[in-house]
């Protein structure tokens, strides 16, 4: 299974003994809309409710941390996924949290794990199967696995803006990224470049092409022979650069779990204001 799946592709798979599709719509604190009652009213047909918005680790100091690896385990296990399963992730959500899921299955090292190019929206516009109300599957005892080491801290951070050994891209708008007047930030991490996330979708909403994602970092200044870290301001969006790069074959990445607001809350943190590196 290819990390990014066609609308037609699942249709074509939906129904299989082996393949889970999950639910992965979150939407910021402000918005009106709650993902559970959204996918109340209509999901793709079959499709499990992830619960975004909890899988977060509540012990960790770090804001909307990732989920811990017990957490992991005991969150597929009551959904009903084994680690055998193919698992595609959709969202309806402006900022594709779909791509937060995918980065957690990752680091968890969850084998065959897909994004649904489009997401609900393109899977609806499409006349496709739809359903309403709950779904679950059986539970099943999923094993606790291992954490693997893309995850940076507020320290690896720090050492990184003497070192400069890592890339960081921020995923942020233009605006809030430079800092201006009302954008509610002061600027960036020292050095980081940027890259919106929503530069890495077609106006339809779906990825971009491998060779177009390039592109795009390389013309932010990354060089993508070098180790990238992203950042956002929660950990979100900068999963939607992390999946793009590696799409664009990219996958020597990590993410700033906490990004700016671990980061800018920090009287001690330095920042970088301005559009530049």
């Amino acid at each position: 299974m290819d990390s990014l799946v066609s609308t037609q592709w699942l249709a074509d798979q939906l129904g299989a003994a082996d393949l889970v599709v999950l639910d992965a719509s979150m939407h910021l604190p402000d918005s009106p809309r709650q993902a559970a009652q959204d996918f109340a009213a209509a999901h793709v047909t079959g499709a499990r409710f992830l619960d975004l918005v909890s899988f977060v680790d509540p012990g960790s100091p770090v804001p909307k941390a990732l989920p811990s690896p017990e957490q992991f385990a005991a969150r597929l296990g009551q959904l009903g996924v084994a680690p055998s399963y193919r698992v595609v992730l959709y969202d309806d959500s402006p900022i594709r949290s779909a791509a937060r899921a995918w980065y957690i299955f990752r680091l968890y090292g969850f084998a065959q794990v897909a994004i649904l190019d489009g997401g609900l929206a393109k899977w609806t516009a499409e006349g496709r199967a739809l359903e309403s109300g709950g779904v679950s599957g059986s539970p099943v005892d999923f094993p606790v696995p291992k954490r693997a080491a893309g995850v940076r801290s507020k320290e690896d951070i720090l050492a990184n803006c003497a070192s400069v050994a890592e890339q960081v891209v921020d995923a942020r708008d233009a605006a809030r990224f430079a800092g201006e007047e009302g954008s509610g930030s002061r600027g960036h991490i020292p050095g980081a470049a940027n890259v919106h996330f929503t530069q890495l979708l077609t106006e339809a909403g779906t990825y971009r092409t491998p060779a177009e994602i390039a592109g795009l970092f390389q013309s932010a200044g990354i060089d993508l022979d070098r180790p990238v870290v992203t950042s956002c301001n929660s950990g979100m969006t900068a999963a939607v650069l992390s999946f793009g790069l590696h799409l664009a074959g990219k996958d020597d990445t990590a993410l700033y779990d906490g990004s700016w607001l671990e980061w800018g809350e920090d009287p001690q943190t330095p920042k970088q204001a301005g559009s530049g590196r």
